[in-house]
């Protein structure tokens, strides 16, 4: 039985023009309505609530997982200490990279946020990270030549880790700081077991989330590995695959 769902945000639980579809609201109502706690996992942070409508959800994970929420309660939290983010931010900025830090919904940047950037919140601070002393709860960088990957990987310390998304940035977090781990999270606050959590995903900040769930679904647009790491496969995302796979496996009264 199914007790909780999880899902990512961009490319699996959004359509490809970020909007949600009416079949995939009323298919969240009618799990909701069966007593399956429903939860987002995703890279974003402030911007989540925007293109995921608050009311369909009873828990959040953002940052990749370096936060989690239940009812607006926080449950999971794991941080980058300011002293390891600020020396990061100021090697990626001495070798010119763009980079970002952020903190309770605020992007501590050395760059100005690009104009098609319309869905990261407006809270955009450029900022000398010299002297910058916040936590972070995820850095993250782009457009970078693989000899800047591996520059960035050398920098870090044990404490921390990096992903890289299909659209080409750079994530980093906590080493604690994953999806799996808030979910787990969540779960217990719930009451619920890994074998009851359906998950699903597309791309490589999933994979761990895909594992540790009852049923991992991969998107049929996503990543190679998200595949491999599933144990289903659904329709891709513009065609409501999770609305779909939830209609056919765990809402079907038959």
């Amino acid at each position: 039985m199914i007790k909780m769902l999880v899902t990512d945000l961009d490319g699996t639980f959004l359509r490809t023009d970020k909007t949600v579809s009416s079949r995939t609201k009323e298919t969240f109502a009618r799990c909701r309505e069966a007593g399956i706690k429903i939860a987002y996992a995703t890279a974003r942070g402030s911007s989540a609530p925007a293109v995921a409508p608050p009311e369909l959800f009873d828990g959040t994970i953002t940052m990749n997982g370096a936060l989690a929420k239940a009812g607006g309660e926080i449950i999971y939290s794991r941080l980058i200490p300011a002293g390891i983010a600020r020396a990061l931010l100021i090697a990626c900025d001495k070798r010119g990279l763009k980079i970002t830090s952020e903190y309770r919904d605020v992007h501590y940047t050395n760059f100005a946020r690009p104009n098609d950037w319309t869905d990261v919140g407006y809270n955009w601070e450029i900022t000398d990270l010299s002297r910058h002393d916040k936590d972070a709860e995820k850095i993250y960088t782009y457009d970078l030549t693989p000899d800047d990957r591996l520059f960035i990987n050398r920098l870090l310390p044990d404490e921390l880790y990096s992903v890289m998304s299909n659209d080409g940035i750079l994530f980093i977090m906590h080493k604690d700081a994953t999806k799996a781990r808030a979910v787990a999270a969540l779960a217990t606050f719930w009451g619920i077991r890994p074998s009851e959590i359906v998950a699903f995903g597309d791309d490589l900040n999933d994979l761990d989330m895909l594992s540790f769930a009852g049923f991992g679904v991969a998107m049929r647009n996503g990543c190679a590995e998200a595949k491999r790491a599933a144990d289903y496969i659904c329709d891709a995302n513009d065609n409501d695959g999770v609305a779909q796979w939830m209609e056919e496996h765990a809402l079907c009264t038959e």
